[in-house]
């Protein structure tokens, strides 16, 4: 007898209640293997492959890739016992819509864990999204993929030809047995626009479609597919994901912390001339040695000089917590949208491993692929405007933290040298402090500090 069992949404963070589908790498009828990896999720911190905790026989898909699903939403329907005789599958199955029972199984799901039963989230509707392949490769599904109308069953084996592929990454939304009742009538579900909340389509929408008398035109699928009026010539996007925990962090920070900003321009010939000769030298060979590697080093250096920079509020227990670490954050533009990864224990690194590090979570963040784990436990953060031809900024400082630096731009300006005024390398720096941890007698010798190390790298061996 095949034994069903349900794959909910698990908890890939610290207190995440929901997630977007980005894409699945299955379809029902695949076996699959214990930890293989199974759908692609975005989280309000990062981009997130789940692995399956069971063997078995993929039976059913229960949300598309453009939907967001609150934790502990079964996803996914297979049969782990994929020798027995298909037969139906248990009354009791949870429908796609209904957060699936906690189950002992789920707890090992290769470091996630389940949120905790009994919590309370908000309901929601779920908007149309039409996913563009920069966004999310791979995140359509097509026909073959579509849940059958009976939760649990098994695929029948010699199913009729499957529809033409989504159009434009467009999804239509729309539960199985609403997918079954147009598969029936012959009705094409991309041609639909629904009536229900957020864009789902309904049974009455299939019926009409098949009486003909629902006849969308192209401009109105047109505006579900992009978000794109014609009429307006205004495009609409959710706000989700990265984008949307990433504007409620800096909205808390902005009305939470008394952010001060300082500003400093050195003269960083110095530094450039020691890049040029590491660069050449057969330590640094293969390595990309950037001048944010110099002003990670720095930052590391000048904090254990004020150690107020790289300290936390903790308003909840009335208390300044100071650190003996430096979890340094590099914020990084992604295609997703700003995100923060750490450099753990940052201040125990060499330069040299601190420029691999660099490298190795810039290219990661570019990707797609940071994990939520590595957004986690930042001491301070620094971001690089410089990179956009930018010279300075007002950065937010990241909640948790007390201090973030940006640094700018490198221009050849004319600069004033022994009473001369020479052609110089110079930049930018600015300093943003939470006022209620750092004063602005360490805030300004922080960033003194950490220009004199610019300015001249050979003062480090004086810290």
């Amino acid at each position: 007898m095949p034994e069903y069992k349900q794959f909910p949404l698990s908890d890939t963070a610290e207190g995440l209640t929901e997630a977007d589908i980005l894409a699945w790498r299955v379809k029902p009828g695949d076996t699959v293997t214990v930890n293989q990896i199974v759908v692609e999720v975005e989280t309000a911190k990062a981009a997130v492959e789940l692995p399956i905790p069971w063997a078995g026989v993929v039976t059913e898909l229960h949300v598309e890739p453009g939907q967001t699903v609150e934790v502990g939403t079964t996803i996914l329907t297979m049969d782990v016992d994929p020798g027995g005789k298909a037969a139906p599958a248990p009354a009791a199955a949870a429908s796609a819509a209904a957060p699936a029972p906690a189950e002992e199984e789920m707890k090992p799901l290769v470091g996630y864990g389940s949120k905790a039963a009994g919590t309370t989230r908000r309901a929601r509707k779920h908007p149309n999204v039409a996913l563009g392949a920069s966004h999310a490769p791979n995140a359509t599904l097509d026909a073959s993929h579509a849940p059958n109308a009976t939760l649990g069953q098994p695929p029948a084996p010699a199913a009729p030809a499957a529809p033409a592929a989504p159009r434009g990454g467009y999804v239509p939304l729309a539960k199985p047995p609403v997918r079954k009742l147009a598969k029936d009538l012959g009705v094409d579900l991309h041609s639909l626009t629904g009536s229900a909340d957020g864009g789902v389509i309904t049974r009455d929408d299939v019926h009409a479609a098949a009486n003909g008398s629902a006849a969308p035109t192209m401009s109105a699928v047109s505006t579900v597919e992009t978000g794109y009026d014609p009429a307006t010539r205004e495009r609409r996007v959710p706000i989700k994901g990265v984008r949307k925990a990433t504007a409620a962090a800096m909205v808390q920070s902005a009305y939470t912390a008394p952010h001060v900003t300082e500003f400093l321009t050195i003269d960083v010939t110095p530094m450039m001339e020691l890049r040029e000769k590491l660069k050449k030298s057969r330590e640094f060979s293969g390595v990309k040695l950037t001048p944010l590697a110099f002003a990670a080093k720095a930052v590391c250096l000048a904090a254990k000089r004020t150690p107020d920079v790289n300290a936390v509020w903790d308003e909840a227990a009335q208390e300044i917590v100071y650190k003996d670490y430096v979890h340094l954050g590099i914020a990084a533009a992604t295609p997703r949208g700003l995100v923060v990864p750490k450099i753990r224990d940052a201040d125990s690194l060499s330069l040299k491993e601190l420029a691999v590090a660099l490298t190795e979570l810039t290219d990661v963040a570019r990707e797609g692929k940071t994990t939520p784990a590595a957004m986690l436990g930042g001491t301070f953060t620094i971001t690089n405007v410089g990179v956009f031809g930018v010279d300075t900024g007002t950065p937010i400082i990241n909640p948790g933290e007390s201090a973030i630096l940006a640094v700018g731009a490198i221009r050849d300006t004319a600069w004033v040298v022994d009473g001369e005024i020479k052609v110089r390398k110079v930049m930018q720096l600015s300093l943003s402090f939470d006022h209620r941890v750092v004063d602005g007698q360490q805030g300004s010798e922080f960033l003194a500090d950490v220009g004199a190390l610019l300015a001249d790298p050979a003062v480090a061996i004086t810290y």
